[in-house]
């Protein structure tokens, strides 16, 4: 049996990658200290701060050339006549070659600009957290290059959120894909921003409330805009979330039809509805606590702002009761 270690160091001023080949019968002791002595500083110092693309490679590409071809393909069938003044969007987070080409139909009204800030909140699939989570990393990675977190900017949201938060570890944030399946968008758009993400765990209204008051200064920054990850009706049996008006014709299109009253009561900001929408139909719209504090923090901001639909897509059209299906949509805030 023939294994192969890949011994790769992530500091950005050194690259490198060491392959070792050997028979497993014949490895000892001696050749195993030797390695661990020689290349242990390389493998988990530099990237101690650094959260690695877990999910390259099998949720999308994870060669950079071929991303950024990808990207590029995902946008320019977007391209449409473009929104200024962009505050927020929502996009979807499922592997790209399901979900990314409805992102992009958010992600394509974005304007590059220089000293971006960007915040971007995500539900969390894997960890419980009563509040939200907030990083302690240097950078976030993408197989187009790293993104630098803004640590000035979350220590001190740290501070302004009180009991609200929690601060994650390196594991918890790589197991989770809601934040990382838009790094490589952001990349592509604002490649020397500061990001800012936010874990939003299973908040209740009042601390959505409370979150937002501490986001809204951020928020009517023109500098900065927030990135809100979700995508929308889980349907199927092993989503447990089966619902079926057939007065709305095939299973898909009464999930759609479903999908479309959450979606107007976003584009009108009508939060109190949303909440309401949400306890009468338990539509599994994953990331519907990162949406109520954008919700909030719409309400409180004192803006003028649209939001509104640009594009809504299924993973599949159901039609017979055993088929399963995820729902995806971009919408775009903007400035009237």
């Amino acid at each position: 049996m023939i294994v192969s270690h890949f011994l790769k160091t992530r500091n950005p001023f050194l690259s490198i990658t060491v392959g070792v080949s050997f028979q497993v019968s014949k490895l000892n002791a001696k050749l195993r200290n030797h390695l661990s002595n020689k290349y242990s500083n390389l493998m988990f110092e530099p990237s101690s701060k650094i959260r690695e693309a877990s999910h390259a490679g099998s949720w999308y590409i994870g060669d950079a050339k071929q991303l950024d071809a990808q990207l590029n393909d995902f946008l320019s069938k977007a391209k449409g006549e473009t929104i200024p003044n962009i505050k927020a969007i929502i996009g979807p987070h499922a592997g790209f070659s399901y979900s990314g080409p409805t992102a992009a139909f958010a992600y394509q009204h974005l304007v590059q600009k220089e000293r971006m800030r960007v915040f971007l909140l995500g539900p969390c699939h894997h960890t419980y957290i009563k509040g939200i989570g907030l990083s302690e990393l240097e950078q976030y990675e993408t197989p187009l290059g790293n993104i630098e977190l803004d640590q000035p900017t979350i220590k001190q949201l740290s501070a302004e959120l009180k009991k609200n938060y929690v601060f994650t570890n390196k594991d918890i944030e790589e197991q989770e894909h809601s934040l990382e399946m838009h790094l490589p968008f952001i990349y592509k758009v604002f490649p020397k921003c500061k990001l800012i993400p936010i874990m939003v765990g299973a908040t209740s209204e009042e601390q959505d409330a409370q979150v937002a008051n501490v986001l809204v200064k951020y928020f009517v920054d023109p500098n900065t805009v927030f990135v809100i990850s979700s995508d929308f009706c889980h349907w199927g049996k092993r989503f447990q979330y089966t619902p079926y008006n057939k007065e709305h014709g095939e299973i898909h299109q009464s999930i759609a039809q479903l999908d479309g009253q959450a979606i107007k009561l976003i584009e009108s900001h009508n939060l109190k509805e949303f909440y309401k929408y949400l306890d009468e139909t338990e539509n599994t719209i994953c990331g519907r606590h990162p949406i109520c504090v954008l919700l909030n923090i719409i309400n409180l901001s004192k803006l003028q702002l649209k939001t509104q639909l640009a594009r809504y897509a299924q993973s599949s059209q159901v039609t017979k009761p055993n088929d399963s299906s995820v729902s995806y949509a971009a919408l775009v805030t903007s400035l009237i």
